[in-house]
C-alpha cells in the first residue's frame, strides 16, 4: 500500500496470474511494457458477534475498487477507491478514496503525487484495510487518518533491497486539507531481504501551525520457513525527548503458512498514552475525564478512546482458509479479539474474494 500498490497485503498477498500465452502477451504489451490496466473489485462480507454486550449481525466491510496501469513508459497511475460514503455527511467523491496517485519512474528514482496512504513504518498500517480485522487492532491504527494528499519521492537500488523514501502530505490532525495550512513531513527506508523485511520512518506531523508531532515507527518482519513474525514499535510525542513517554505502541504480529491453503495468525500488543497531550489523533480533543466516561458508555469490544495513564493490552487469533487452488482470490476467515480494558470479546467469520476484471475481460475477448 504504502508504495502505492493495489495489491493485496504482505501476510495474505495474492497469487501472481498465470502465464499467458505468446499470442495474448503479443495482444498485450508493446516495446516491452503491459498497457491493460490491472482491474479488480475486492470485497468483504461476515458475521460479527460481542461476546458480552449487544451488538451481532451480518453484514459488508466494504467494496473497493483497484486499478493500476501505466500511460507511456516512464508515466503509471494507481486507485484504490471505496464504493461507500459516511451517512448523513455531504462528502466529496474524494473521501472515499484511499489513494490515487500518478507515478513518474526512472531509472530506480520514482516521482508521485496525488492521494497516497501516508508513510509510516509499520507492518500493522501497512496491511490493505480489507484485510485488517478491526478489533485486533491496536488504538492508534483504528484511530489514524492514514489517507492523505501530498506527494512522494523514492530511490530503489539495483537490487531493490533498500528504497530510501521523502513524502510531504496535510496533516493527518487536519480537518478541511485545503484550509488548515498543516503538513505531515516523512522520511522513510523499506528493506527487503529473505529472511527479513523492514518498514521504518521518522514522521512529523504538524498539529497547530509551526508545532508538530513527532514520531519514530519501526516495522519489522521476520521469515523463518513458512513462518512469519511481526514487531512494530510506535513512539510519538510532542517533544523529541519525550518519545517513548508521551505515546508508545508495540504490536506482536506471527503468522504461520501450512501448504499454502491455510494460515494461523495473531496479534498482540500493548499501548500506553499520556493524559492532555496538545495533539489528539481521535481529533476530539477531550479531557481525560470525558474520554473515561465515554469509554464506560461504549458497548463495544474496543474502547471509544485509548485510557490514558494505562496500560492497554490487545490481542487476537484467527485462522484463513483458501479454498481455490493456486489462488488467494477467495478467503474464508475465522477471528476472535479482546483487549486488557473491557471484558467483551469479538467473534468474526466471514469470506473475502477478489474478483479480477481485467482477467474476466481478457477470457471473454479470448473466447
Amino acid at each position: 500500500m504504502m508504495a502505492g500498490s493495489a495489491s493485496w497485503a504482505q501476510e495474505v498477498d495474492s497469487s501472481a496470474l498465470p502465464q499467458r500465452s505468446a499470442s495474448e502477451i503479443d495482444a498485450t504489451t508493446e516495446d516491452g511494457e503491459e498497457w491493460i490496466p490491472s482491474i479488480s473489485l475486492d470485497s468483504r462480507f461476515g458475521y460479527n458477534h460481542t461476546i458480552g454486550g449487544d451488538a451481532a449481525g451480518i453484514g459488508g466491510d466494504g467494496l473497493y475498487l483497484n486499478i493500476d496501469g501505466k500511460i507511456s513508459k516512464h508515466f503509471s497511475y494507481s486507485l484504490c477507491q471505496k464504493f461507500f460514503a459516511a451517512i448523513g455527511e455531504d462528502q466529496s467523491v474524494f473521501e472515499n478514496t484511499d489513494w490515487l496517485t500518478l507515478s513518474y519512474n526512472v531509472g530506480g528514482f520514482t516521482l508521485s503525487a496525488g492521494k497516497d496512504v501516508l508513510m509510516l513504518g509499520s507492518f500493522e498500517y501497512d496491511a490493505y484495510d480489507i484485510d485488517s480485522y478491526f478489533d485486533m487492532n491496536s488504538m492508534f491504527y483504528n484511530s489514524f487518518s492514514s489517507y492523505q494528499w501530498g506527494a512522494k519521492a523514492m530511490w530503489t537500488n539495483k537490487s531493490e533491497s533498500t528504497s530510501f523514501a521523502f513524502q510531504v502530505t496535510t496533516s493527518p490532525f487536519s480537518y478541511a486539507p485545503r484550509e488548515d495550512n498543516l503538513y505531515s513531513y516523512n522520511l522513510g527506508w523499506y528493506g527487503a531481504w529473505d529472511c527479513y523485511e523492514s518498514i521504518w520512518s521518522v514522521n512529523l506531523m504538524e498539529y497547530t501551525p509551526g508545532k508538530f508531532t513527532k514520531v519514530v515507527a519501526l516495522g519489522n518482519m521476520f521469515y523463518v520457513g513458512d513462518l512469519s513474525l511481526g514487531l512494530d514499535c510506535i513512539v510519538r510525542g510532542a517533544k523529541f525527548s519525550s518519545l517513548g513517554k508521551d505515546e508508545v505502541t508495540l504490536s506482536f504480529m506471527p503468522s504461520y503458512e501450512i501448504g499454502g491453503k491455510v494460515r494461523l495468525f495473531g496479534k498482540a500488543g500493548w499501548e500506553r498514552s499520556s493524559a492532555d497531550l496538545p495533539y489528539d489523533f481521535w481529533g476530539e480533543y477531550l479531557s481525560a475525564d470525558d474520554m473515561m466516561a465515554a469509554n464506560d458508555e461504549c458497548m463495544s469490544t474496543l474502547p471509544a478512546f485509548l485510557p490514558a495513564n494505562q496500560c492497554y493490552w490487545f490481542y487476537g487469533a484467527g485462522v484463513e482458509y483458501f479454498p481455490i487452488k493456486d489462488s488467494r482470490d477467495v478467503r474464508l476467515h475465522a477471528i476472535w479479539a479482546s483487549n486488557s480494558y473491557t471484558a467483551r470479546h469479538t467473534i468474526n467469520v466471514g469470506v473475502t474474494w477478489k474478483f479480477d476484471v481485467t482477467r474476466a475481460i481478457q477470457r471473454i475477448i479470448k473466447k
